[in-house]
């Protein structure tokens, strides 16, 4: 019921189809560059935002203005809404905490080194609350998405995202705190 509409009569769709590509065909390429400005030269990221534009405007095609000006106003209008929500998005998401880097741990000769690590990973993983812990194995060594794990433990999404980001920076100290 909500979302796309799906046109009935085949001339309507294929009138449609005629009409976003020639939109596309007329304004993808200055939409491109100006995203490119907006996203400070990240070409994927201005491609990513100039498709959901295109797919804001598939939805609203009745919307968008017929005379070629009016439709590249309301197409950069969009654009930059679609470049501000991806932006506010970037903004509530947590940031990301860099990995550890187990290349070093895993090809050193000295053996007794690696069983120091190994036991000091150990012992941080298991100062880690339960709930910490539940997080860590779902999402790294069950390889789950953040999606599933929350959907397995039945916490909200955001509260696995913090879980893990807090999980992850204690397990960091702890290590870097061994070396």
């Amino acid at each position: 019921m909500f979302g796309l509409v799906i046109l009935e009569c085949p001339t309507e769709r294929a009138e449609a189809e005629r009409r976003l590509s020639t939109l596309h065909a007329e304004h993808s390429r200055p939409l491109l560059s100006y995203l490119i400005g907006l996203t400070n030269g990240e070409r994927p990221a201005a491609e990513d935002l100039l498709q959901e534009t295109m797919i804001r405007a598939w939805k609203s095609l009745a919307a968008v203005p017929a005379e070629h000006e009016n439709a590249r106003r309301w197409l950069f209008t969009v654009a930059r809404n679609v470049a501000i929500d991806a932006i506010r998005m970037r903004r509530v998401r947590p940031s990301e905490t860099p990995l550890l880097d187990f290349t070093r741990l895993l090809t050193t000769a000295d053996s007794t080194e690696m069983v120091l690590a190994v036991d000091t990973l150990r012992s941080a993983i298991g100062g880690l609350s339960p709930a910490h812990r539940a997080i860590l194995c779902e999402l790294y060594f069950r390889g789950r998405t953040t999606v599933e794990t929350a959907d397995r433990l039945g916490v909200p999404v955001g509260t696995v995202k913090s879980r893990a980001h807090y999980a992850l920076h204690i397990v960091r100290r702890a290590l870097l705190g061994a070396a």
